[in-house]
C-alpha cells in the first residue's frame, strides 16, 4: 500500500538546514534574522549549515558572531550562546551525494525539514536532486532566493525542473520586499478600513504612481548588476507585488490561500506591457564600475506605464518608475484621486486632486492629502492626515526575520507562487524582448527627461514624501 504524502503547509520545522551558510547572503541578513528569532523566542530547531568551505564548527560559529557583531547593535551574548549552540556543519560539495548522505545523517529523524537554498540560481536544481536522492524531500519545504529566471522561458523551465523532485506547495519562492511591514499594511490599510473600498475603482481614481528609487549606484555589483538591470531586479518583482495589493480585489475569509489567489487574479487582468510606454535610463558613470561590460545598454532606470482590464480599474494608468542614483532613497505608492469640480468658494481655481500615498520607506506611513482653506485668504491649502506605522524603530520583524520565521512555521502566504511569477514575467517579457533605447541621466536627478514623456497628458511625477 503506498504512502500518503505528507503536506508540508502548516507544520512546524523540526530542523533548518542552510545551504551557503558561509556566504554573503548568510553574513548580511541570515544570521542576523536568525539572531532576532532566537531572541523573540521563536526559533526552537537545530540549525544545520552546509558550504564547500572546509570549515570546522568552531569556525563557522566565530564567523556568525563576527555577522552578528556587525549587523546586531549591542548583541546579547547568552541569546548568541543558545543561536550558537543550535548549529552545526556539514562540508562538501553540492554535486557529490555524500555531502547529502551527511546532511541526512546531521538531520536524522526529523519529519518537517526546511532546507533554505542560499546559493547560485544554477545550483537550484543540483541542490534539491540532491536533497531528492537522499530521501529528504517528503515532508519538507525548499526556501530558494531571486531570481526565478530571467524571463518568461526560463522561469517556466526552473519551475518545471523543480517540479521533477518537488510539489508545489514545497517550494517557498523569497521576495524579501513582501517580507517588509509596510508592504504588508497595504493590505490591512485597505480592507480593514470600508471607507476606502466606494472611492477605490475607476470612478474615483484619477491615476496610481509608484516610485522605488535608491540614492546610490551599482557601486561592488557590476557584474550582477549588468546581468540583470532595473526592470527584472526590481520592477518585474518588488513594484509588481506591490501594485497587487494596491489593485487586488478583496480577499474571501474563508479560503487558505485566498490572498495569493487575488494577486494571482490581479496579475491575470494586467494587460502585457507596451515597449512605446517604457523608457530607461542609465546613470552617468555606470560604465565606469568594475565588472561592467563596455558599451553596456543596461538600465538603472525604468519607468513604464501599466494597464489592467478589469471593471474596477479599467482606463486607470498605473506608473511605475524604479531607478539607482536618484536624489532620495524612497519607495512609495500613490493613489491620486479624479480632481474636484470648479467650486463656489475659493479663488475660482479648481482645486487639487486629493491622493492616498503609502510609505514603504523611510519611516513607514500613509498620507492623507486632503486641502482646506489658507488662513486669511481665498486660496486652498493642503490639510495632510498622517500615520506613522512603525511604532518603536526596530522593534517590527525585518523582512529576512519575517520571512524565515514564515517559512519554519509553515506560513506561505509571503511566498511568491510559480502561477505568480509566471505572469509577472509574462507582463514584462514585451520589455525584454524590445527593451528600445537607452537614455543618459545624471546621478542625483529623477532619470531621464524622457521619463516625463511617460506622463504627459495625465499628471507629472510626484515627488516623494519624505519625512520631515
Amino acid at each position: 500500500m503506498a504512502t500518503a504524502r505528507r503536506d508540508p503547509a502548516g507544520q512546524a520545522a523540526d530542523v533548518l538546514t542552510i545551504f551557503g551558510i558561509t556566504g554573503d547572503l548568510a553574513k548580511k541578513m541570515t544570521f542576523r534574522a536568525l539572531y532576532r528569532l532566537e531572541a523573540r523566542g521563536m526559533l526552537d530547531c537545530p540549525i544545520v549549515g552546509v558550504a564547500i568551505d572546509e570549515w570546522t564548527i568552531d569556525q563557522l560559529r566565530e564567523h556568525a558572531r563576527e555577522a552578528i557583531a556587525t549587523t546586531v547593535e549591542d548583541p546579547d551574548e547568552d541569546v548568541f550562546g543558545r543561536l550558537a549552540a543550535r548549529i552545526s556543519y556539514v562540508q562538501g560539495d553540492y554535486s557529490d551525494a555524500g555531502t547529502f548522505e551527511r546532511v541526512a545523517a546531521a538531520v536524522g529523524e526529523a519529519r518537517s525539514p526546511v532546507f533554505y537554498l542560499e546559493v547560485p540560481p544554477s545550483l537550484f536544481l543540483t541542490v534539491v536532486e540532491g536533497l531528492g536522492a537522499a530521501g529528504l524531500i517528503d515532508g519538507g519545504r525548499v526556501v530558494i532566493e531571486k531570481p526565478f529566471g530571467h524571463d518568461l522561458d526560463s522561469a517556466m523551465a526552473l519551475n518545471a525542473e523543480l517540479h521533477e523532485v518537488l510539489r508545489e506547495e514545497q517550494i517557498l519562492r523569497i521576495d524579501h520586499y513582501l517580507g517588509k511591514e509596510p508592504v504588508m499594511d497595504i493590505a490591512y490599510l485597505r480592507f480593514a478600513n470600508s471607507v476606502l473600498e466606494p472611492v477605490w475603482n475607476r470612478e474615483h481614481v484619477s491615476h496610481v504612481q509608484m516610485t522605488i528609487a535608491e540614492d546610490f549606484g551599482v557601486e561592488d555589483r557590476g557584474r550582477f548588476y549588468d546581468a540583470v538591470g532595473a526592470m527584472r531586479d526590481v520592477v518585474q518583482n518588488h513594484a509588481l507585488q506591490v501594485l497587487s495589493l494596491i489593485a487586488m480585489e478583496p480577499p474571501a475569509g474563508n479560503q487558505p490561500d485566498t490572498v495569493r489567489d487575488k494577486k494571482l487574479e490581479l496579475f491575470k487582468a494586467v494587460r502585457a506591457a507596451d515597449p512605446k510606454r517604457y523608457v530607461r535610463g542609465q546613470y552617468d558613470g555606470f560604465l565606469e564600475v568594475t565588472d561592467v561590460a563596455p558599451g553596456s545598454t543596461t538600465e538603472t532606470f525604468a519607468a513604464v506605464e501599466l494597464a489592467i482590464d478589469n471593471w474596477r480599474w479599467s482606463g486607470v494608468p498605473f506608473f511605475v518608475r524604479a531607478g539607482k542614483y536618484l536624489p532620495a532613497k524612497a519607495s512609495e505608492v500613490t493613489v491620486v484621486f479624479k480632481r474636484p469640480p470648479k467650486l463656489g468658494v475659493g479663488p475660482g481655481r479648481l482645486p487639487e486632486p486629493n491622493q492616498l500615498t503609502v510609505r514603504i520607506e523611510p519611516a513607514p506611513g500613509s498620507r492623507i492629502r486632503l486641502f482646506a482653506k489658507k488662513a486669511g485668504e481665498e486660496a486652498f491649502e493642503p490639510a495632510d492626515l498622517e500615520v506613522l506605522f512603525e511604532k518603536e524603530p526596530g522593534e517590527d520583524p525585518e523582512p529576512y526575520e519575517r520571512l524565515l520565521g514564515d517559512a519554519l512555521a509553515g506560513r506561505t502566504e509571503l511566498f511568491t507562487r510559480e502561477d505568480a511569477v509566471e505572469e509577472t514575467w509574462r507582463i514584462v517579457q514585451p520589455l525584454l524582448d524590445e527593451p528600445g533605447p537607452v537614455h543618459p541621466y545624471a546621478p542625483g536627478t529623477w532619470g531621464p527627461e524622457e521619463a516625463g514623456n511617460l506622463t504627459r497628458g495625465v499628471c507629472q511625477w510626484s515627488e516623494p514624501w519624505l519625512p520631515g
